[in-house]
């Protein structure tokens, strides 16, 4: 049995929808974190993805209208951590508070980026390219840096955390 399939054409009435519908794509979940002149910042973001080998590129794509937004658009250097399954409490701390590092044991990059450790994968970038993207901004990055290690990762679908497991 087909369920029913909801059809509309997105408009600022029905964001809901258009973020539901956004939703049916399942992702993984990254904390992206910079150096600010207000100290350490994180935030959770799903708006990652590779996007060259060479040179080895990443993009993320942060809200303009986050109060966050101004620390990542300025940040020069920064690091997208792909969560684990078992990072879950990371994830929901950096979406709750872009100063949670304070309470995080981290390590710092050369350029003075502040790093999680153990994550699942990690890219340690330089910003090379913003562009317009809407109510957000696409953030190019060039990866100076990378880690990674074995493990199931932390997956977001639907509005929900879950976990991809490897087969």
């Amino acid at each position: 049995m087909n369920a029913p399939v909801t059809s509309f054409a997105p408009d600022a009435d029905n964001t809901r929808l258009l973020r539901d519908a956004f939703g049916r794509f399942a992702t993984g979940v990254t904390v992206v974190t910079a150096m600010s002149e207000d100290g350490p910042v994180g935030i959770t973001a799903n708006s990652f993805t590779s996007v060259s080998l060479d040179p080895p590129m990443v993009l993320w794509s942060p809200s303009k209208t986050s109060r966050r937004f101004p620390y990542f658009d300025a940040a020069q250097y920064y690091a997208i951590h792909v969560l684990g399954a078992d990072q879950e409490e990371l994830c929901w701390g950096f979406a709750k508070d872009a100063f949670a590092l304070k309470d995080i044991d981290h390590d710092v990059s050369p350029e003075g980026v502040p790093l999680l450790r153990n994550t699942l994968a990690r890219f340690e970038c330089k910003q090379s390219a913003k562009f317009e993207g809407g109510d957000h901004r696409i953030i190019l990055g060039e990866v100076i840096r990378a880690e990674m290690r074995e493990g199931d990762g932390l997956a977001f679908f639907g509005g929900k955390h879950g976990t991809f497991t490897q087969a």
